[in-house]
């Protein structure tokens, strides 16, 4: 697995990227007869998580090469590695330029830096990886590395006092006292991890 880079935590690249193969592999094990099993997401089964993780590699493509994620839908009938891992390809040329990072984009929260949206769909990945690994049966103890960026600029981005109505997160759960990092960021937006792990 490629390791994270510390030293360069403003540039999320490399985050995604990693967050992506990880979350391939559950998709690659994800069983048929697993499809209609429910998530921690509210309201999505399996189908439906997994297909939402592959819309979100091609909503990222747009925001490098349109400015916004607004032409393609978040949710796609496709929901296999491989249409993923070929996105993925797809999106890491697109965001390939150094000047994307500080170019205003328009995402699903707002207007904000490329990097913020980099950040955000890097995000997406773990905290949906989380559901769907649980939710499958499959390890969700990922490298403590990956998940310390995102969880830093997740608070950042938006700490307890901003939980208001109309914000896709809830409120923070209380983690169990042996709860790994990622799940720990899964309880800072407002996932239970009661009855999952």
């Amino acid at each position: 697995m490629t390791t994270i880079d510390t030293t360069q935590q403003t540039d999320p690249r490399n985050v995604y990227a990693v967050a992506a193969a990880w979350v391939s592999g559950l998709l690659e094990a994800v069983r048929p007869e697993q499809l209609d099993l429910p998530t921690p997401c509210d309201e999505l089964d399996v189908r439906h998580l997994a297909g939402h993780l592959v819309s979100t590699v091609g909503r990222l493509i747009a925001i490098a090469e349109l400015g916004s994620p607004d032409s393609v839908s978040p949710w796609s009938s496709v929901h296999d590695a491989g249409t993923f891992d070929g996105l993925v390809v797809q999106a890491r040329a697109a965001w390939a330029d150094d000047a994307l990072l500080d170019a205003p984009v328009v995402v699903p929260w707002g207007a904000v830096p490329g990097r913020s949206a980099v950040w955000g769909y890097a995000r997406e990945l773990l905290l949906h990886g989380w559901d769907l690994a649980v939710a499958t049966g499959q390890s969700a103890d990922v490298d403590p590395a990956l998940v310390h960026p995102v969880a830093e600029e997740f608070r950042t981005m938006l700490p307890a006092e901003a939980r208001v109505p109309g914000v896709p997160f809830g409120p923070i759960v209380e983690s169990r006292p042996e709860a790994r990092p990622l799940e720990r960021l899964a309880n800072f937006s407002g996932r239970s991890s009661e009855g999952w792990v």
